[in-house]
């Protein structure tokens, strides 16, 4: 069975019944190494082709798929259509010639990365693997095809007539159609590197970035400046993301498995179809100003509002004149009164719900209960539409109380709209096996009904770099000292201030030491509070564990690391804490513990 991206429960109530016949022919007649778009937009012109086809052995192939019916067809030439429809005559592009635009369009542009042609011989320059393009005719059998002049402007092997793509067609007959359009083939097999390089190149919004500043990177770069290596998202992420449709769903994925890239992709999607504003909520201040600056970054800012949830409530209480709760923030209390101050007034509908076409919550497993409960009532009942990425195993603040809960409870609806992600792309396989010996009890995978929330395991994608490293030394200003010297290294090696960062668990005497050690030996260092993303603040970043959610940096340090307690959940809170931080070294981690401690 191939792979139609997006699923066909979630693009099938878009499709005309000659492309849902022929989508499901796709997906049963074609086996697992297919993969098969449907009105995905390819290149920097975003064009629209109904179907394209990739298989690492036959090649690329582009297909329209037209419902017209024999008597409808007035007129057809190479170029254009005369139809008669109800409202009259209606002129249209031939479909062939369409494919034909598309396909050349694609290739050209894959022409042009040296690691997808042949580099040498009477092929230099050609793709390394055959292309062609057709057109379905979904409701003219092969018989009627033949009784007419059609054949003289759409090539009758370029074409799948009605009765060749039936249900009870054989899977051979239906391929031989689908490779009698090509004129050449035998070229070889495309690796996995090799699709991947193809699909970064006809779909620009499914690629990844290796800089932390932006969520999708890689647009405009010209082919002279191609890396060896160029990232996407893998075929679950661009599925899913792709297929999110209406609805409330959740996404339970562990660290790095990509949560925040689909909601990015969601988002930026939502906002060039929605007409009111899209709201993007998080518990942390970092991450939210993370994803406010990718907002920006794809010029929808304008469309989607990005805070934290406490910044958001304390809006909601001065936009309707509410009032706020007595005292300021370092009062005890404070934010808990401030949150229960917005659900009374939207309760009172003093603040009125439905307010946004979309919600989107990232790191959900931060939230509480009634914060759902809440967040909820904020989307308009016309979209219905609400997404909540979650991790058990990232839960830092009062994690106890809140796994035991069920989305129903809080009212998300998401039965049968869930799904699981648990491969880590983010670290190394080295980083992400030293960070679990630390978090064992935390990662063991703990099953949960589909409405309920489960504890996954990851899984490393297999990506490979140097181990991290456990120091001991004197004292905590060795260890500072340690670092500086470490990050200097790093640096004169062609590693950015930037993608440096160091992460601690207390500013006394932890943060303000290192803080001290990094000025006093010249090295630019910046705390979260002042932390900017993109590459305009070229320094080392200072972040709490805390704050360090959602983030990601090539180097990451951690000093003072200690867990010793008699108390097993302020055990389990601290591993928990330092499984979040240590996952945030994309490459090399240098893990410090001073023997004063």
């Amino acid at each position: 069975m191939s792979t139609l991206i997006p699923s066909y429960s979630s693009c099938a109530a878009r499709m005309t019944g000659g492309e849902r016949r022929f989508a499901q022919r796709l997906e049963s007649k074609l086996e697992d190494d297919y993969l098969c778009w449907y009105d995905v937009p390819i290149g920097q012109s975003m064009r629209h082709p109904d179907f394209v086809v990739l298989h690492p052995r036959r090649g690329l192939l582009i297909l329209e798929v037209k419902d017209w019916k024999l008597d409808t067809i007035q007129s057809i030439t190479k170029s254009d259509v005369t139809l008669l429809t109800d409202k009259g005559l209606k002129h249209a592009a031939n479909p062939l010639e369409q494919a034909r635009q598309y396909a050349h369009a694609v290739t050209n542009v894959l022409e042009k990365d040296p690691q997808l042609v042949f580099s040498s011989g009477r092929m230099q320059g050609k793709l390394l693997f055959p292309w062609a393009y057709g057109v379905v005719l979904a409701n003219i059998s092969r018989k009627q095809f033949e009784s007419t002049d059609l054949g003289d402007v759409l090539e009758p092997h370029r074409v799948i007539c009605q009765d060749e793509m039936v249900d009870s067609v054989e899977m051979e007959a239906f391929q031989k159609r689908l490779w009698d359009m090509f004129t050449v083939g035998g070229y070889g097999k495309l690796g996995l590197p090799q699709i991947d390089r193809v699909r970064w190149h006809m779909f620009p919004d499914i690629r990844l970035s290796g800089n932390q500043g932006e969520l999708f990177g890689g647009e405009g770069v010209e082919p002279a400046e191609l890396p060896d290596i160029l990232r996407v998202m893998d075929l679950q992420q661009e599925q899913l993301a792709r297929s999110l449709g209406e609805g409330h769903r959740v996404i339970h994925g562990v660290a790095g498995s990509g949560k925040t890239l689909i909601l990015g992709y969601r988002a930026e999607y939502l906002a060039k179809v929605c007409t009111k504003p899209i709201l993007i909520l998080c518990y942390n201040k970092s991450l939210a100003k993370r994803l406010e600056h990718w907002m920006q970054e794809k010029g929808v800012a304008d469309k989607v509002v990005v805070q934290n949830f406490h910044a958001w409530c304390h809006r909601q209480l001065t936009a309707y004149n509410v009032g706020l709760p007595q005292g300021n923030a370092k009062r005890e209390g404070y934010w808990d009164d401030l949150v229960d101050k917005v659900i009374r007034g939207v309760d009172r509908k003093l603040i009125p719900s439905g307010q946004y076409e979309a919600v989107l919550i990232d790191e959900g497993h931060d939230f509480r209960p009634e914060w759902f409960k809440l967040v909820v009532q904020m989307v308009d009942p016309h979209t219905n539409s609400l997404l909540v990425l979650y991790d058990d195993a990232q839960s830092i603040y009062d994690h106890g109380e809140k796994r035991n809960f069920s989305f129903k409870s809080v009212g998300v609806q998401a039965q049968g709209r869930t799904t699981v992600l648990k491969i880590n792309y983010r670290n190394t396989q080295e980083v992400l096996e030293f960070a679990a010996r630390f978090a064992k009890e935390l990662l063991s995978p703990s099953e949960a009904s589909e409405d309920g929330v489960p504890r996954l395991a990851p899984v490393s994608a297999g990506r490979h770099g140097p181990k991290p490293l456990l120091i001991k030394l004197p004292t905590l200003k060795d260890e500072a000292k340690y670092i500086v010297e470490q990050f200097k290294a790093a640096h004169r090696d062609g590693t950015a201030w930037r993608d440096m960062a160091v992460l601690y668990r207390h500013w006394e005497p932890v943060g303000k030491t290192i803080i001290r050690a990094f000025e006093n030996a010249g090295v630019p260092i910046t705390s979260h509070k002042n932390m900017e993303f993109g590459d305009k603040q070229d320094t080392v970043k200072l972040i709490t564990f805390h704050s360090s959610k959602g983030l990601e940096f090539p180097l990451v340090a951690i000093p003072d690391v200690s867990i010793s307690t008699d108390d097993d959940k302020a055990a389990e809170d601290e591993a928990r804490l330092l499984y979040v931080a240590m996952t945030r070294a994309t490459k090399e981690l240098l893990v410090l513990e001073s023997e004063a401690a």
